[in-house]
């Protein structure tokens, strides 16, 4: 099978575009055909061997967490969906690749497509449960870096959701699209303390670090002093300022249940997560080249 694979650490260049053998499903695993995959910030993290705490690696490695597709094969008394249906979720053995073999899943409701499907595990996932983590409650303010983002942008929807004010930041090309979904925007950079203070007079309640861009020390001064009820997903420098780095992925019960409730909203209009670009499995190192530069309003997806 055509796939994305790396053997060493490193910059996009260690990806390699070529052929490597079809993964079979051993008992009670399920086996995909990969249509679409979301590119996410963690794969050119576990690329460069950043997470290793969090998400060791084996070589050689395939990318990619998130996929929507196509049952293919099942192993020996495998349950769930049948062969030929259409399911998006996780994977276990990495989704830049034409088969994989599959995680936590959920059926594909027909009104999403694949692309819109692949876009919804990691970032869905993950913001409700950071959510969760800070115990976010309705009428409270939860201060939110890296807004714009795909994992930011579902959060903010979730937080709003829940009765939640959320003050987040983002460039100022960003902040017409993040009014719409109901978020207060304010700019990153110099004075952003001050900015965050005029938009939320009454305090902060909670704050989601989704940006990684050195905001904990400001975090904390926000929340008064305190590392409480502050969490990141992005800085890898939080143990030293007393904040939890969430990687803990969700029970797989309740990841099934999230991805299900997640699509149902999505079809409902009730959760976007734009596709912003798409790409050829070749093209999966400019894929995370874009990535990690960051400013992306939404999904990259590779298309197979």
């Amino acid at each position: 099978m055509r796939a994305i694979t790396y053997t060493e650490f490193g910059g996009p260049d260690v990806l390699t575009y070529g052929h490597t053998d079809i993964p079979e499903p051993a008992p009670g695993e399920i086996r995909v055909k990969v249509v679409a995959v979301g590119v996410n910030p963690l794969d050119f993290k576990r690329r460069y061997g950043w997470v290793e705490q969090h998400y060791p690696t084996t070589f050689p490695a395939v990318p990619g967490l998130e996929f929507a597709g196509i049952v293919d094969a099942l192993g020996e008394g495998a349950s769930g969906p049948a062969v030929g249906e259409e399911v998006f979720g996780w994977t276990r053995t990495g989704a830049y690749a034409e088969y994989a073999i599959a995680g936590d899943i959920a059926r594909k409701p027909a009104e999403l497509s694949f692309a819109a499907a692949a876009a919804l595990p990691v970032a869905g996932e993950t913001a409700q449960r950071v959510l969760g983590e800070l115990g976010l409650k309705e009428g409270e303010t939860l201060l939110l870096h890296g807004a714009a983002g795909a994992v930011g942008q579902v959060a903010v929807q979730l937080a709003v959701a829940l009765g939640a004010t959320v003050i987040g930041t983002a460039s100022p090309a960003n902040h017409d699209f993040l009014r719409a979904l109901g978020a207060v925007p304010v700019a990153y950079g110099d004075g952003l303390a001050d900015r965050v203070r005029a938009a939320a007079p009454q305090g902060i309640d909670a704050v989601f670090d989704a940006a990684g861009q050195n905001v904990l020390p400001l975090s904390i001064e926000l929340r008064g002093g305190t590392a409480d009820r502050i969490v990141t997903i992005a800085d890898m420098n939080a143990a030293a300022h007393g904040v939890p780095f969430s990687a803990v992925s969700t029970p797989p019960e309740e990841a099934r249940a999230g991805l299900a409730a997640h699509a149902r909203l999505a079809v409902e209009g009730r959760l976007t997560v734009p596709v912003v670009a798409t790409f050829p499995l070749a093209g999966a190192a400019r894929a995370q080249e874009l990535s990690e530069a960051g400013h992306v309003r939404g999904k990259l997806i590779i298309e197979i």
